[in-house]
């Protein structure tokens, strides 16, 4: 219970929700022991009636008394019950905001390289069942087992006032109860986090395949995915047969002893009543009370049951909670990951690092995603300079996206040194970075939403005015005016309603309405035929006027006019120069002219493993054809 009570302690700020299910229990455990003694007393009087003692008339009238006293006891406990019940919901509510928000916050504060091994799917699963079961659990508890926890109590206080053996007997439950659920648990969470595991790595599944339910159905991997899935929850249906059965053995061990106890009680209540020790009402009342004892027990093996489930939940959760933050994460965000209560969280927009010769300079970079594997850039130095157009040039895995997240800051370089503006980037504040380079990604990266929204997605307060002017510089404005809701339309998840080139013509949009003084263009116009990317390249070259831009291009006609190109081999510098110096030199630049201009299929395969596209005359720069 250590993970629950981490959990409450985290969400202190819900205080005052606390002390109204500790009250309303109070209460209402107070309410239901008060129809016991009421029936006590009418149980003797009756006897006193039948036996002559006390007159009938008399006894009607106490006991409609009584019986008022019932009803007004029942109707508050009703009352108060519900008075708890929503007391409970809105702190189960309140708390799954917390811990959701706070989930949220750590997730987008931690570093890029969290996520190169994370499947989108099994993240979302972990927040659904952590926070969902920990919450569920803590909202049962407070609404239905805390108010029978305190009459439990009080049983065992007023039973040790009429016959102490009677409130020994009842405690003998606890430590038999409880040592027994001691054995079964270890063995059970195990169990339930395996279950966990299989589901998680599910559900990721489930996440991607609808996501890109095309290309599943498309390459007629249906029956695979669906075969795959369904052995992952085959999987959990074994574990839960093996789990079930011990959880269940070892819960007959408990309700045999709980059955052996109860007899001893029952027949010490008899032998008492037949004696003379206890009256009628008594033995009625002690029954009625010993009854209220069972039914919490009983409940305890749901409630432990309950209780694993959360904890074994929770620690998926503290899991992700304790991995280490970004740096340089916006304070915000880092102070929303303990916040004990929702943020109020105020976007602001960064400035952009002041412009400092060089705007981009590699210093003897070396990095690998993993430090068991092999570097991906090694010993990287090169400088961009302002209005400077740089070309990155190499096979496909030679390091050139690499070099875009670390200029991005999503990654840190391990040897070496990068500097934006002339600063380095360990020291500059991830937003303030991030703020200074626009990009466009070889996928467009869109969101569900409107056209509008993910135009002005770095920056949302943007007029109409800015939306539609950039629009018309990436040739966007005259497909999406013919849509029927125009820069209002929903385009789906991930902008599914557009073809490849609309989807590529909004993110060129997005990254001219961010107006950074760094450009990158990962391999921009890739989705785009040749007469849109023509249409296309011109709002580009006006993007990149008096701009540093950093392009990685998979068309030889794209970089033909940059100032210089930066070749990799391997991860390793090979060559930089300018076009015309580096087409006569021999190296890479020189040979992709060669290759694009042949048309052997040897030498198509190579292009490809540059990323270059084949067959297209328009690559080879007129000068070299």
């Amino acid at each position: 219970m250590h993970s629950i009570a981490r959990i409450l302690r985290s969400v202190s700020a819900l205080w005052p929700l606390y002390v109204g299910v500790i009250l309303s229990s109070l209460i209402t455990a107070a309410l239901t022991l008060v129809s016991p003694f009421l029936v006590r007393e009418a149980t003797d009087l009756i006897v006193a009636s039948l036996n002559g003692h006390t007159p009938a008339n008399t006894a009607v009238r106490s006991i409609f008394l009584l019986s008022l006293g019932l009803l007004a006891a029942d109707f508050a406990r009703t009352s108060m019950n519900n008075v708890g019940g929503w007391i409970g919901d809105v702190m189960a509510a309140r708390m799954r905001q917390i811990l959701s928000t706070r989930y949220y916050a750590t997730l987008l504060a931690l570093p890029q390289k969290y996520y190169d091994n994370q499947v989108t799917g099994t993240i979302i699963a972990r927040l659904n069942r952590s926070i969902s079961e920990v919450t569920q659990f803590l909202r049962s508890f407070s609404n239905n087992f805390f108010p029978m926890i305190i009459n439990l109590v009080a049983v065992l206080v007023i039973t040790g006032f009429y016959y102490w053996p009677l409130t020994l007997l009842l405690t003998l439950l606890f430590p038999i109860y409880f040592w027994v659920t001691t054995l079964t648990s270890k063995r059970w969470i195990s169990w339930e986090q395996d279950k966990n595991h299989q589901v998680d790595v599910a559900g990721g599944r489930f996440a991607e395949v609808v996501g890109q339910v095309k290309v599943v159905k498309s390459f007629l991997a249906e029956i695979r995915e669906l075969s795959q899935f369904s052995e992952r929850f085959q999987s959990t249906v074994a574990t839960t047969k093996v789990q079930s059965r011990w959880w269940h053995s070892m819960d007959m061990i408990r309700g045999g002893a709980m059955n052996l106890i109860f007899f001893g009680i029952y027949f010490v209540l008899f032998y008492r009543t037949i004696y003379g020790y206890f009256s009628l009402g008594d033995m009625i009342m002690l029954i009625q009370l010993v009854g209220m004892v069972k039914q919490p027990i009983n409940m305890l093996s749901w409630i432990v049951d309950a209780a694993q489930r959360a904890v074994a939940g929770s620690r998926d959760y503290f899991t992700v909670m304790a991995e280490p933050l970004e740096p340089s994460a916006d304070p915000q965000l880092v102070a929303a990951t303990s916040a004990s209560e929702a943020p109020l969280l105020e976007e602001r927009a960064p400035s952009p690092l002041p412009p400092h010769a060089p705007v981009v300079k590699f210093t003897n970079v070396t990095f690998s995603y993993s430090r068991d594997e092999q570097p991906v850039i090694q010993h990287v130095s090169f400088e961009v300079h302002r209005g400077e157009k740089i070309a990155l040039v190499g096979e496909s895995g030679g390091g050139k996206t690499t070099l875009v997240n670390l200029l991005l800051g999503l990654y840190q370089p391990q040897e070496g040194q990068l500097e934006v503006c002339a600063q380095d980037v360990r020291t500059v504040p991830a937003a303030q970075l991030r703020a200074s380079v626009g990009v466009v990604f070889q996928d467009a990266s869109l969101f569900s939403g409107t056209v509008r929204e993910n135009i002005a997605y770095g920056r949302p307060n943007a007029t109409q005015e800015e939306i539609e002017a950039v629009a018309k510089r990436a040739n966007a404005h005259e497909f999406i005016t013919t849509f029927p809701e125009g820069y209002d339309t929903l385009i789906g998840e991930r902008g599914l309603r557009l073809s490849g080139g609309q989807q590529q013509r909004i993110a060129i949009a997005r990254a001219m309405l961010k107006d950074a003084p760094i450009l990158v263009l990962d391999e921009a116009t890739s989705a785009l035929d040749n007469r849109s990317e023509r249409t296309v390249q011109a709002g580009l070259e006006e993007l990149m006027a008096n701009r540093t831009t950093v392009i990685i291009a998979h068309r030889l006609s794209t970089i033909a006019s940059v100032d210089r190109i930066v070749t990799l081999d391997h991860g390793r510098i090979d060559e930089i120069g300018s076009p015309a110096d580096l087409a006569q030199s021999g190296g890479i630049y020189s040979q992709l002219l060669k290759l694009t201009a042949s048309n052997s299929a040897a030498d198509q395969q190579r292009l490809k493993a540059f990323g270059f596209s084949t067959h297209h005359t328009d690559d080879v720069p007129s000068a070299n054809r």
